[in-house]
C-alpha cells in the first residue's frame, strides 16, 4: 500500500519504496522540479518545502514520513499574495541571481512570514540560515524580505535610448522566482540511460581494467561499461589548445583521487546498486605528492613526461632595476603567504543530458562556454564541429568550474555509441572531487619604499599548485605577474608565476584567476610598509596609485580610464571615521576582549584573455512582423549578461529594452560570444552588442535615405522615420527574408586591442583595467580568536554603470567569496567532499554593506564601461587581514584566518611563542 499524502493541494498516492527521499518522489514521481536538489544531506536547503507548515529539508525526509501529511513546494505557494509578493520583491532587489537557491528561499521566507509578518533583520537572517546562496551575499534576499509592503513595487520599463544606466530588472528573472526555469537536472529525455562515472580513490595509483564482459554478463542490467577503448576520437582535452593534456578516462594511470577511469551505463537504481568492491578495478597505489614543495622533488616523478620538476608554465615581468630599487628604500618589508585549495560550491550540480540525432550530437546541461565545450566534444567524438549541438540548461552558478568539460564526455559517448539518450546527474561529493578548484599558492614578497612612502622596488615570487592537469594553470602563471603590482606605479618590478603539477585535483579557473591570491600578498605587505613608514595606510596607497599616463608594470599606458584614485578617495571620510569609531571603542574597552579594527584594500582586474584573441560576435535583425530579435551566446551565469547586453544592444539600436527578443546560448542559434569568464562578457560581448546596434540603425537608415539623425519606430511591421518634417514608411513585410529570417540584420564582431608580452613582460595585456578598494570593520574575540565583520564599505570603479542594481548584486556576491576566502574556506581532497565539512559564508556571516558606484570612463569598452564580476573578490581578504592586524597585531599569513590561527598569531604578536 502506497503513502498518501497531500501535495499542494491535490491528494496523491506514492507508490515508491517508503526510504525513498521526498525530494526524489516530488522531482520525478510528481513531476514538481521547482524542488531542487543540491547536496542531499541537508547542507544546502534548496530541496525545502513545507511539511504541514513547516519547514523541511526534503532530501533528509523519508515518503513514509509524510503519510497523511501536507505538503507544500513553491509550485503550491504560487497563488499565494504573501509569494507574489515575495517574488516580485527578489525581482526589485536583485535577489535572484543564478536562481538555484531561489524557491529553497522563498519557501522558508514565506512560511517565516506566516508567523512574523513583521520580522527583524536579525529575525529573517535566522529564518532563512538553513540555506544556502553562493552568488548574492545573502543581503539582497534580507532586504528584498524586510521591502516586502514597500510601495515601491512598479518595475523600471525605460524609454528608447534610456537603458544603461537603469536599475532594469534580470530580463530572465520571472522563471526564477516562480521557479520554471529548468537546470541541467531538470529534464530527464523519455528512454534514457544513466551515466555513472566510477573514479579513482586513489590520489596517485596504477590500475588494470578486468574483464568487462564477465562483469556485465553478472549485471544484466548495466547496459555497458565505457573506458579509455571507447572514447571514438581523441581521449584529451583542455581548455588552453596547446596545454591539453586531460583525458576523458584515464589510461593505465590515474593522477588524482577522483579521475575518472570508467562509467557504468543503465538504469539509475541498477547502476548506483553496484558496490565500488565490484566493479572490475584492480588498483595499486603510488607515492603522490600533495604540495608544490614535494612535486618539485629532484626524487619524484614526472607526473607528465616532458616537465621538468614538474613545472607546467611560468610568468614573468620585469621592469626597472629590482636589486637597486630595494637597495635604496628607506623602509623594507617581506612577507609570506600562502592560500589552500578553495572549492567553488555552487548549488547547481553537474547534469545534463545527450541524444543522438543520426549523425550529430545533441547535448543540454550547464555551461560557462558552450562553443569551448563544443570545440573540445568535437575531438574526443571524432566528429566536426558542426555535428555537436551544446543547448546550454540555466546554470546554478559556475565562478570558473564550469567552464571546463567535466560531465558533457561521458554523455556524448554513452549516448552516441548506443544510440539512446543518455543523462548524468552528479552528486555533491563526486562534484567536490573531480571538478576544479582555486589555485593554492605560496608567495614570497619583498617591497620597499622612500622615506616619503614611495615605492621603490618590489620583488614577487609566486608558486601556485595546479594538480594533475593543466586546466587554466598557464592562464594564473601568466596574469599574476601582470597583476602582482595592484593598481600601483612601481619604477623597478620582477614578478615571477610558477605554475606546479601535483596529484591534487587540477585547479582551474576561478573568479581571479590567481589574483586574489597575489593581491593578499601585496596589499598585506603595503600594509605593514605604511605603517612602518609612518604613513596613514589609505594616504600610502594614494600616493603610489597609479594614474593616466604613467605605466603599469607591463609597461602599458592608459591616457584615461584610471580609476583607482576616486576610489580610494571615495572611502576616505569613511576611513576617518571608521578609525576613529575603532580607536574609541578599543580604549574605552575596560578589559574586554573584542578588539575592533579596520582595514583596506584594492584592486584592478584586466578583462578578458591575457594578450591573446578574445572575441565575441553578436547578431541583431527585425522580422517582417517587426520583431527585434538579438542573438547573443554569452551564457549567464546569474550576473546578469542577458540582461546587460540586452541593454546596451537597445541603446545602440534605438528601441526599448524591453522590445527585444532574446535567443541566449544555444550553439545553433548564437555566433559565438566566447567564454563568461574573466569579466569578459560586459565589456567584450557588450561591445559588439553596441556595434550591433549601431550598424542595425545604419542599415535602416541608409534603406531610408534619410540621415543619421533621425527618429524611427517600429509599428505595425513598418519603420516609420522622421527627419526633421520628413517622414518615411519602410515596409518590412516588402524586404526580402535573409537564411536566419530576418529582412534586416547586423552581425558585428570585436576583439579587444592586446599585444603579446615579450621575454620581460612588457606589452599590452588588457584592453581595458577594472579598479577598486575596500574598507572592512570588523572585531575581533582575542580570547577565542573569533571575528565578526560589522561593515563593508566598497568603490568599484565600473566606467559605466550599465545596470546598477546588477553592480550591487556583483559586489555582494563577491564579497561573500572574499569572506569565506578569508576566514573560512579550505578544501582538503578526499576529507571535505561535502558542504558540512567544508563551510561557505551563510546569512549569518554577512556584514553591513555600503556601496560606492564610481564611474571613470573608459575610452575602449562600450559607453565606457569596465568589467566587474572577479574585481570585487579580489580585495576582500586581504583588507580583511588588515583589518584583524589593525585590531590585535596579529599577522594571519596562511588562509583560512580560522580563530585557531588567529588566537595563535595574536600570542606571537604579544611575545607569546613563536
Amino acid at each position: 500500500m502506497g503513502v498518501e499524502l497531500k501535495l499542494n493541494g491535490t491528494d496523491f498516492i506514492i507508490e515508491s519504496k517508503p526510504v525513498t527521499r521526498l525530494s526524489d518522489v516530488l522531482r520525478e514521481e510528481c513531476g514538481d522540479k521547482t524542488v531542487k536538489v543540491g547536496c542531499n544531506a541537508g547542507d544546502c536547503g534548496s530541496c525545502s518545502v513545507l511539511i504541514d507548515g513547516e519547514v523541511a529539508c526534503s532530501c533528509l525526509t523519508s515518503v513514509a514520513q509524510v503519510q497523511n501529511c501536507e505538503v507544500t513546494t513553491l509550485s503550491g505557494l504560487n497563488t499565494s499574495p504573501t509569494i507574489e509578493k515575495l517574488q516580485k520583491s527578489f525581482l526589485r532587489f536583485g535577489a535572484a541571481q543564478c536562481g538555484i537557491c531561489t524557491p529553497g528561499m522563498l519557501v522558508s521566507a514565506a512560511a517565516l512570514l506566516d508567523k512574523n509578518p513583521e520580522p527583524s533583520r536579525q529575525e529573517v537572517m535566522d529564518g532563512l540560515g538553513g540555506v544556502l546562496c553562493r552568488c548574492t551575499g545573502y543581503s539582497k534576499i534580507v532586504d528584498a524580505i524586510l521591502s516586502l509592503n514597500s510601495d515601491d513595487s512598479t518595475q523600471i520599463k525605460p524609454p528608447s535610448g534610456q537603458g544603461v544606466g537603469a536599475a532594469i530588472q534580470h530580463l530572465d528573472g520571472i522563471p526564477k522566482v516562480v521557479g520554471s526555469l529548468s537546470y541541467g537536472a531538470d529534464t530527464v529525455p523519455e528512454n534514457a540511460v544513466y551515466v555513472r562515472v566510477v573514479r579513482s580513490p586513489h590520489h596517485y595509483a596504477r590500475f588494470t581494467i578486468k574483464n568487462k564482459d564477465q562483469f556485465l554478463s553478472k549485471n544484466p542490467d548495466i547496459v555497458a561499461v565505457l573506458d579509455a577503448s571507447d572514447v571514438p576520437g581523441i581521449n584529451c582535452f583542455g581548455v588552453i589548445p596547446q596545454f591539453e593534456d586531460q583525458p576523458v578516462f584515464a589510461e593505465d594511470i590515474a593522477r588524482y583521487r577522483g579521475e575518472a577511469v570508467m562509467a557504468l551505463i543503465g538504469a539509475q537504481d541498477a547502476i548506483n546498486a553496484i558496490a565500488d568492491a565490484d566493479i572490475p578495478i584492480e588498483w595499486e597505489p603510488l607515492d603522490f605528492a600533495l604540495e608544490p614543495s614535494g612535486a618539485k622533488d629532484t626524487n619524484f616523478p614526472h607526473i607528465h613526461r616532458g616537465r621538468d620538476n614538474n613545472l607546467l608554465v611560468r610568468g614573468y615581468v620585469e621592469k626597472g632595476n629590482v636589486a637597486q630599487g630595494l637597495d635604496v628604500a628607506t623602509h623594507t618589508v617581506s612577507v609570506e603567504t600562502s592560500t589552500p585549495y578553495v572549492e567553488h560550491a555552487y548549488i547547481e550540480l553537474e547534469a545534463g543530458y545527450c541524444v543522438r540525432r543520426g549523425n550529430r550530437l545533441e547535448l543540454y546541461g550547464c555551461t560557462q562556454a558552450a562553443m569551448l565545450d563544443r570545440y573540445s566534444l568535437a575531438k574526443i567524438m571524432g566528429l566536426d564541429e558542426n555535428a555537436i549541438r551544446i543547448m546550454p540548461s540555466a546554470c546554478g552558478g559556475g565562478f570558473g568550474a564550469k567552464l571546463d568539460l567535466s560531465f558533457q564526455p561521458y554523455l556524448a559517448i554513452a549516448a552516441w555509441l548506443l544510440d539512446r539518450p543518455a543523462f548524468i546527474s552528479y552528486s555533491r561529493s563526486e562534484s567536490m572531487a573531480a571538478t576544479t578548484k582555486r589555485h593554492p599558492s605560496e608567495i614570497k614578497l619583498t617591497v620597499g619604499c622612500s622615506d616619503d612612502g614611495i615605492i621603490t622596488g618590489f620583488d614577487f615570487v609566486g608558486t601556485f599548485n595546479t594538480g594533475a592537469y593543466s586546466s587554466w594553470g598557464p592562464t594564473v602563471a601568466n596574469r599574476v605577474p601582470v597583476h602582482g603590482s595592484g593598481p600601483y606605479y612601481m619604477a623597478n618590478y620582477k614578478a615571477v608565476g610558477d605554475a606546479v603539477h601535483t596529484n591534487g585535483p587540477p585547479s582551474g579557473a576561478f573568479r581571479g584567476f590567481g589574483v586574489p591570491q597575489s593581491a593578499i600578498a601585496q596589499e598585506t605587505a603595503f600594509d605593514q610598509l605604511a605603517d612602518k613608514a609612518s604613513i596613514d595606510r589609505l594616504e600610502f596607497r594614494l600616493r603610489n596609485a597609479l594614474q593616466n599616463g604613467l605605466p603599469t608594470a607591463t609597461g602599458q599606458v592608459f591616457e584615461k580610464g584610471v580609476g583607482i584614485t576616486e576610489c580610494l578617495e571615495t572611502l576616505k571620510p569613511h576611513w576617518e571615521r571608521a578609525n576613529k569609531d575603532a580607536e574609541a571603542f578599543n580604549k574605552n574597552s575596560n578589559g574586554s576582549k573584542q578588539r575592533k579594527g579596520v582595514g583596506i584594500a584594492s584592486c584592478w582586474y584586466g578583462c578578458g584573455n591575457t594578450s591573446l584573441p578574445n572575441p565575441s560576435t553578436i547578431r541583431l535583425g527585425i522580422k517582417p512582423d517587426g520583431t527585434v530579435v538579438l542573438h547573443q551566446g554569452a551564457m549567464d551565469i546569474g550576473q546578469g549578461a542577458n540582461t546587460v547586453i540586452t541593454q546596451i544592444a537597445a541603446d545602440a539600436f534605438g528601441v526599448p529594452v524591453h522590445d527585444i527578443e532574446l535567443i541566449d546560448g544555444d550553439t545553433d542559434l548564437t555566433p559565438d560570444c566566447g567564454k563568461t569568464s574573466a569579466s569578459r562578457q560586459t565589456y567584450v560581448t557588450g561591445k559588439a552588442a553596441q556595434l550591433s546596434g549601431m550598424a542595425l540603425r545604419r542599415t535602416i537608415f541608409r534603406n531610408a535615405n534619410v540621415s543619421e539623425s533621425a527618429n524611427f519606430k517600429i509599428l505595425d511591421g513598418k519603420i516609420v522615420l522622421t527627419d526633421d518634417s520628413t517622414e518615411v514608411s519602410v515596409d518590412l513585410s516588402n524586404l526580402e527574408i535573409n537564411e536566419f529570417g530576418y529582412v534586416l540584420m547586423a552581425e558585428e564582431t570585436y576583439d579587444p586591442p592586446t599585444t603579446p608580452l615579450d621575454e620581460n613582460g612588457q606589452g599590452t595585456p588588457y584592453a581595458v583595467f577594472g579598479y577598486g578598494a575596500q574598507l572592512v570593520e570588523l572585531t575581533v574575540d582575542t580570547g577565542l580568536g573569533k571575528v565578526k565583520l560589522d561593515k563593508i564599505t566598497t568603490a568599484h570603479d565600473v566606467g559605466r554603470a550599465i545596470n546598477p542594481l546588477l553592480v550591487e548584486g556583483q559586489i555582494e556576491g563577491g564579497v561573500a567569496q572574499g569572506i569565506g576566502l578569508a576566514l573560512m574556506e579550505e578544501y582538503i581532497p578526499g576529507r571535505t567532499e561535502n558542504l558540512h565539512d567544508y563551510l561557505i559564508p551563510t546569512f549569518g556571516d554577512m556584514p553591513e554593506f555600503e556601496h560606492h558606484i564610481v564611474e571613470v570612463e573608459d575610452g575602449e569598452g562600450p559607453y565606457g564601461a569596465k568589467g566587474l564580476g572577479e574585481h570585487v573578490l579580489i580585495p576582500t581578504a586581504p583588507a580583511i587581514l588588515n583589518a584583524i592586524r589593525h585590531a590585535t597585531g596579529a599577522i594571519v599569513s596562511h588562509l583560512p584566518a580560522t580563530p585557531d590561527k588567529v588566537l595563535a598569531a595574536i600570542d606571537v604578536a604579544n611575545g607569546v611563542g613563536g
